[in-house]
């Protein structure tokens, strides 16, 4: 796993370098910031493997910073001025991404660094492709993984929800599914339900709500130990305050 920060003074540049982050498994989004000044203590307080960047900040620019944080650190510029791309490069930043920046060019960047580190194949934008069995005799539909918000199983079947609204009819047996897709993202809460932790908003008491759905879906008593244990490997809590401070 790769922590990353976000310095770029611009809100939705770092929305959607937000939203390409969440799409790969290897990334985990540590802090942002849109002060520069800020973005530089960030870099000294958290320590994270990978900063994306922005090169034109007021007050202090990120060739600037470039200059004084630690060689251990990574870095991939992003701007809309191509011109700095070679003074980027002249300090050894991993990539340089232009903006507005397309997910495969961010994918392609942050498979580099991936590579370098941990000698594994890169991950390709094919990899988040399942294909899967429909109601229709000998045609087969090619999915992306990342677009599932759950799954629902009847049976022999399942029904796939997409954030687009769509509904898709699979001949397939939920724990087939489940097996599948454990490495993308997804877990199964119920002996009926299946869902993308990308997807995931919120978790109240024994129920989870997913993204554009009204009715939550109910954690299955024999999956909420694994589960909570999940939810609480991740969960941020305040220390509690010693009465003598």
């Amino acid at each position: 796993m790769i922590d990353c920060i976000i310095i770029d003074d611009e809100q939705h540049a770092i929305d959607l370098l937000k939203e390409h982050i969440s799409q790969v498994h290897f990334l985990r989004l540590i802090g942002s910031a849109t002060n520069p000044i800020k973005g530089l203590a960030m870099i000294g307080d958290l320590k994270p493997g990978l900063v994306f960047l922005d090169v034109q900040m007021p007050n202090l620019t990120g060739i600037e910073i470039l200059k004084l944080i630690s060689n251990d650190c990574h870095v991939i510029m992003t701007t809309a001025y191509k011109e700095y791309a070679l003074e980027g490069f002249e300090h050894a930043v991993v990539d340089y991404l232009l903006k507005p920046i397309p997910f495969l060019r961010f994918l392609k960047a942050v498979n580099r660094l991936w590579t370098i580190q941990n000698n594994v194949r890169p991950v390709n934008d094919q990899d988040y492709y399942v294909f899967v069995k429909t109601e229709q005799k000998g045609k087969l539909l090619k999915i992306d993984s990342r677009r599932i918000t759950y799954i629902e199983g009847q049976g022999n079947y399942a029904t796939i929800h997409m954030n687009d609204q769509r509904k898709i009819t699979a001949y397939l047996k939920l724990k087939e599914l489940a097996e599948h897709l454990s490495s993308m993202g997804f877990v199964r809460i119920h002996k009926s339900f299946i869902i993308s932790l990308s997807h995931l908003t919120a978790v109240e008491g024994n129920m989870v709500r997913i993204v554009d759905e009204v009715q939550p879906i109910t954690i299955g008593e024999a999956y909420r130990k694994d589960f909570f244990d999940m939810i609480n490997a991740k969960l941020l809590s305040i220390p509690p305050t010693n009465p003598t401070d």
